[in-house]
C-alpha cells in the first residue's frame, strides 16, 4: 500500500490525547505522555501513538515491576480515561472511525495500544518494522507485531495535502515526526521524540539510540519548524499549557 497521498483531505483539526504522566528519575522532570488525532476535511481520522499498555491503567505498580520501568522512572498517572479508546471518545470518535494509525516509534509509552485497532493500517518507519519485536523497554520486549496492513516509510513523504511525514532516526531507529498545516493555527510540527524537549538539543541527546543522528535530525527539524508551532514529544514546561481533547487546534 502506497504512503504517498494515502490521505486525501487536508488537516482541519488536531487533538492532543492525554495518556498520563511520568516522572523521570534522572532529573525528576514530570512529562506528559501524549498522542494525537488529526481529522481532515474529507472526514478522515488519523491516530498517532497509543501511550502505555492498558495494564498500567489497572495496576501501575504491578505493570511497572513486570516491565522493569521503575529503573527509569515512575508512572504517576494512568487511568482508563488515559487509554486511547477513551481519549478518542472525547473527540467523538470510535476505533472503527480511524483511517490510519501512525506509530512514531515503538517504545513502551507510544505502542501500548498497538493491537487495539484491528483493520486499521499502520504507518511506521521501515527500520522500526524490521525489528523482530517492538522496542518496548530495554530488554523487555513482550509485544508481537499485530497482523495488520503496514505502510512502511523509508524517507520523508507527503502523506496527504498539507501533511508530511518526516523520518528522523536517532532517538530510535525509525523515529518519525510530522508536519501539518491547519486552517487557523497554521504550520504545526509534531517532533515526537525526535526532540522530546528543547533542552535535549543542548544535552546533545545523551543516551539516545544514536546520538549523532538524533542531533543532526533535530537541527533539521528546528530549521523546518522555524515558522511553525512546535509541539515537542515530552516537554514538561509545554505540556500543561497544551489544549487536550476534547479541545482541539484548528
Amino acid at each position: 500500500m502506497q504512503v504517498q497521498g494515502f490521505i486525501k483531505g487536508r488537516p482541519k483539526s488536531l487533538h492532543i490525547l492525554d495518556y498520563g504522566l511520568f516522572k523521570v528519575h534522572a532529573d525528576r522532570r514530570v512529562i506528559g505522555i501524549c498522542g494525537f488525532l488529526i481529522r481532515t476535511d474529507a472526514d478522515e481520522a488519523i491516530l498517532i501513538d497509543t501511550g502505555f499498555p492498558a495494564k498500567y491503567a489497572k495496576d501501575i505498580a504491578r505493570a511497572t515491576t513486570e516491565d522493569k520501568l521503575h529503573t527509569f522512572g515512575e508512572v504517576l498517572h494512568c487511568t482508563p480515561d488515559n487509554l486511547p479508546i477513551a481519549q478518542l471518545a472525547k473527540a467523538g470518535l470510535r476505533p472503527a472511525d480511524l483511517n490510519l494509525h501512525i506509530v512514531t516509534h515503538t517504545h513502551i509509552d507510544h505502542v501500548g495500544g498497538l493491537h487495539d485497532f484491528p483493520g486499521v493500517p499502520i504507518l511506521i518507519a521501515a527500520a522500526e518494522r524490521a525489528l523482530p519485536r517492538p522496542l518496548y523497554w530495554g530488554e523487555v520486549q513482550p509485544m508481537e507485531w499485530p497482523d495488520e496492513t503496514y505502510l512502511s516509510v523509508e524517507g520523508d513523504v507527503d502523506l496527504g495535502p498539507d501533511m508530511r511525514v518526516l523520518l528522523v532516526p536517532g532517538h530510535a531507529p525509525g523515529q518519525l515526526a510530522l508536519m501539518l498545516d491547519l486552517p487557523e493555527t497554521g504550520r504545526v510540527l509534531l517532533t515526537s521524540d525526535g526532540i522530546s524537549r528543547s533542552a535535549e538539543i543542548d544535552e546533545k541527546f545523551a543516551g539516545s539510540w544514536d546520538e549523532a543522528q538524533a542531533m543532526a535530525h533535530a537541527e533539521r527539524l528546528m530549521k523546518l519548524g522555524e515558522d511553525a508551532f512546535i509541539i515537542y514529544g515530552h516537554c514538561p514546561t509545554q505540556w500543561p499549557d497544551l489544549r487536550k481533547a476534547p479541545d482541539a487546534y484548528t
